[in-house]
């Protein structure tokens, strides 16, 4: 089902390269500094409960394919009226398989099919139930739990995403444990920084509750976010996170911050102010990473449950976040002049608009010593868009002012698929520069196992 030349290039001296250079970095150790597996998962230890659930309901990738082409959410497990029977659920996946050919969804499932369970066949509705048979026999068995497959996958670190209010139990359980694996939180803010979120003002409560800081006051609320974040580091965390709708970014007085504060907090809100806010915010965030160290993540530019109906009826991440575009060389100007030549200040950059990389945000990286790009992930983290981001970002950032790969995931067993796809276009990548003569040989052995984990290492301060 896997070929083993598989996205390598169809020139037989670029290919053999290639092949070299990937037997280099195949069985390096995984680096995964940002994605969203559950905490509980390496907690708690549990098993999982059956293939639906490993594979299809959690997955938007899945999701937005199999609703685009007319399968019901409660078909597909999700919703009023879903179906429970897991077995129904994996049988309208393989009745639906044939949708995501030429897609990296059906690369990562065949990878996990084949790798992580044994499989050889291609999924389909024929083998569907012996199919479904062999996983949930694989998950029943004690080395198929989620620290078990961090073991067998070679991952040495992964990042979770978790809420400026979490308690951080599960981490705490993890650093309880005997188990050797390596998991940190990353502190994501969010739901105290949006006065457009839900349920904002209770959430400033409870974050003064947690510190003992006085979330009333601007002073208050800033020292607020310092404790939490000393929090986080405490338990591992060496990065922030902010899914923000746009890159812009203030940096007003005292005294208007002040002011700008006494109106969201009191929900006395101009027409611009909640999103002046978070543009201040984002300022905020990056000086205090100037202070203490942590890696700031910054993804803008997804229009996130972009239909209002289905985020009512099922929840978010349900497959309707869309790409928008988004202005960094201007929105970032304000955050750039205060913190952007500051020694310990490392800003992350991604987007869903790969175009971005090669007018505003290479450029940036290229300039700006704070700056660092990662990946555009989502509708881009494929072949063609691993590709088309070196080929966009090299050329002015160069390889060292980018953070390597980052899954972005999920889906546990996805995790090795996609690193491995990923250490395979870089191979591939650095091969045709070889043979090309814009790169030696020797430099290119010297950077596919940077590309492979070492510069997400030491990007994200791991």
């Amino acid at each position: 089902m896997l070929h083993p030349d598989r996205l390598f290039p169809a020139d037989p001296a670029t290919r053999d390269l290639a092949r070299k250079l990937f037997a280099e970095v195949e069985k390096l150790p995984i680096v995964s500094p940002h994605g969203h597996t559950d905490p509980r998962w390496w907690g708690e230890n549990p098993h999982f409960s059956n293939p639906a659930h490993l594979f299809v309901v959690p997955d938007h990738y899945v999701l937005r394919m199999l609703i685009s082409q007319g399968v019901s959410y409660e078909a597909l497990g999700i919703g009023e009226g879903r179906e429970k029977d897991p077995r129904k659920i994996w049988r309208t996946f393989a009745e639906h398989f044939h949708l995501f050919q030429g897609t990296p969804s059906r690369i990562w499932v065949d990878h996990a099919l084949s790798e992580v369970f044994g499989l050889e066949e291609r999924l389909s509705p024929k083998n569907a139930d012996a199919q479904y048979d062999r996983i949930a026999e694989c998950l029943a068995k004690p080395e198929f739990r989620p620290r078990e497959l961090y073991d067998r996958f070679n991952i040495e670190v992964i990042a979770t995403t978790d809420g400026a209010l979490d308690d951080l139990h599960w981490h705490q359980q993890v650093l309880d444990s005997d188990w050797s694996g390596r998991v940190v939180p990353t502190y994501r803010p969010d739901a105290v920084i949006d006065p457009e979120a839900d349920g904002f003002s209770e959430a400033l409560d409870k974050l003064g509750e947690l510190t003992g800081c006085d979330t009333g006051t601007w002073q208050g609320y800033l020292d607020a976010h310092r404790a939490r974040r000393a929090f986080f580091r405490e338990m591992g965390a060496t990065a922030t996170d902010h899914g923000h709708p746009s890159p812009r970014t203030a940096n007003l007085s005292d005294s208007e911050a002040a002011a700008l504060f006494d109106r969201v907090r009191s929900g006395r809100m101009g027409d611009d102010d909640a999103d002046l806010f978070r543009a201040q915010m984002l300022t905020e965030m990056a000086k205090m990473s100037a202070e203490d160290g942590m890696v700031m993540q910054l993804h803008p530019g997804s229009w996130r449950s972009h239909n209002a109906a289905v985020h009512k009826a099922y929840g978010r991440d349900k497959g309707f976040d869309i790409p928008v575009r988004v202005d960094f060389t201007e929105g970032l100007k304000p955050l750039l002049d205060a913190v952007g030549m500051e020694p310990k200040l490392t800003l992350i950059l991604f987007t869903l608009d790969e175009t971005t990389y090669s007018r505003e945000l290479a450029p940036l990286a290229g300039a700006y010593p704070g700056l660092k790009l990662g990946p555009p992930w989502w509708f881009h983290d494929s072949y063609e868009g691993i590709k088309r981001f070196r080929e966009m970002a090299t050329e002015t950032a160069g390889f060292y002012n980018t953070v390597g790969f980052n899954d972005d995931t999920r889906a546990l067993c996805s995790i090795p698929a996609r690193h491995y796809v990923s250490r395979r276009v870089d191979s591939a990548f650095l091969a045709d520069l070889v043979v090309t003569h814009r790169l030696d040989e020797d430099e290119a052995f010297e950077l596919a196992p940077l590309l492979a984990n070492g510069l997400a290492k030491a990007g994200y301060r791991l």
